[in-house]
C-alpha cells in the first residue's frame, strides 16, 4: 500500500493538471497560423499553464504544510479541534507594604500576636487599605497599614504623613456626642439603618485633627485622621468627607465584619476615671 505523502502527491498533481485545463480551456482557440504568430500563441498558452500549475501547486502545498502542523492520529482519522488559550489575566495590585513601627519598651505589636491571629488582623488590614483608599480624598494621600496595631494606618502625601486610626472596638457604653467645645467643630448625618454619625474638627495646638465616630451593634466605631505635627500640617479631610466615608456600603461591610468577629479588646470604663 502506498504512504499518506504518496496520496498527498498524487492529489496535488491531479489539482494541478485539472486547474490548467479549466484556464487553457477559457482561451480562445489559435487560428490557423504559421510562423513566428503559431510560435508565440503557443508560448502564451504554456505561459498560462505554469502561472496556474504554480498557484494551485502552492495552495496545496500550504494546505498540506498547515494540516500537518495540526494534531491527530497517524490515520488522519476524525476532525481535529484546534483551541487556542487566553492569555492570562492580570494579577490584582498587591497593597502596599506595611508600615513598621518599632513598639515602646513595655507596648506590645502585631509581631507577638499566634500567627493565625495575626494572618486575620493583616488580612482585615488590607481589605481595610483598599476601602479607605477608595473612598477618602486623594489629598490624604497613600494609605497603608502598620505592624503595630489592627487599628493603626498611615497615609502619606507630598512628604506628609498622616496617622490614621480607624477602630471598631465592642463597647458596653455608647460614644459621647461631639460638643463644640474649646475650638471644636462639629456635625452631623444619619447613615444607612437609621445610625446617629457625629463627626468633628478639633484643634491640637497650631493643626488639626479629623474624627466621625458612631455606634454599631456591641462596637464603638471611630475614623480619624491626625495631622503631620512635623510638617505643621493638618489632617487634609473635612468632617463631610469622612460622614461620606462612614455612610459608604463598603465602609459599613468593613465595620459588619469587624464587629462580628472583633479584634480588638472590649473597652471598660475605670472607676473614678
Amino acid at each position: 500500500m502506498g504512504t499518506n505523502e504518496d496520496t498527498a502527491d498524487a492529489r496535488t498533481a491531479l489539482l494541478v493538471r485539472e486547474a490548467m485545463d479549466r484556464a487553457t480551456e477559457e482561451l480562445p482557440a489559435l487560428m490557423d497560423l504559421s510562423g513566428p504568430a503559431r510560435a508565440e500563441g503557443s508560448r502564451r498558452r504554456a505561459r498560462v499553464r505554469v502561472a496556474i500549475g504554480a498557484g494551485v501547486l502552492a495552495v496545496a502545498t500550504l494546505g498540506a504544510a498547515t494540516a500537518s502542523l495540526l494534531p491527530g492520529d497517524s490515520a488522519g482519522r476524525g476532525p481535529v479541534e484546534v483551541v487556542i488559550a487566553a492569555p492570562p489575566s492580570p494579577s490584582p495590585t498587591a497593597p502596599p507594604q506595611p508600615v513598621h513601627i518599632e513598639p515602646t519598651p513595655g507596648e506590645s505589636s502585631m509581631a507577638g500576636l499566634p500567627p493565625a491571629e495575626r494572618a486575620r488582623q493583616e488580612n482585615f488590614q488590607d481589605r481595610a487599605v483598599g476601602v479607605l483608599q477608595s473612598l477618602l480624598p486623594p489629598t490624604v494621600g497613600t494609605v497603608q497599614r502598620t505592624d503595630l496595631k489592627v487599628n493603626f494606618y498611615r497615609a502619606t502625601k507630598d512628604g506628609k504623613a498622616f496617622p490614621l486610626i480607624f477602630s471598631v472596638r465592642p463597647s458596653g457604653e455608647k460614644p459621647s456626642p461631639c460638643q463644640e467645645i474649646r475650638g471644636r467643630v462639629c456635625a452631623k448625618a444619619t447613615l444607612p439603618g437609621g445610625i446617629e454619625a457625629h463627626a468633628s474638627t478639633i484643634p491640637t495646638g497650631t493643626v488639626t485633627e479629623t474624627e466621625v465616630s458612631f455606634r454599631y451593634g456591641t462596637c464603638n466605631v471611630r475614623l480619624t485622621v491626625f495631622p503631620d505635627e512635623a510638617a505643621n500640617a493638618s489632617a487634609p479631610v473635612t468632617p463631610a468627607q469622612l460622614l461620606d466615608v462612614a455612610r459608604a456600603p463598603a465602609f459599613l461591610d468593613l465595620v459588619r465584619a469587624a464587629e462580628a468577629q472583633p479584634m480588638e479588646k472590649e473597652q471598660r470604663s475605670i472607676p473614678g476615671g
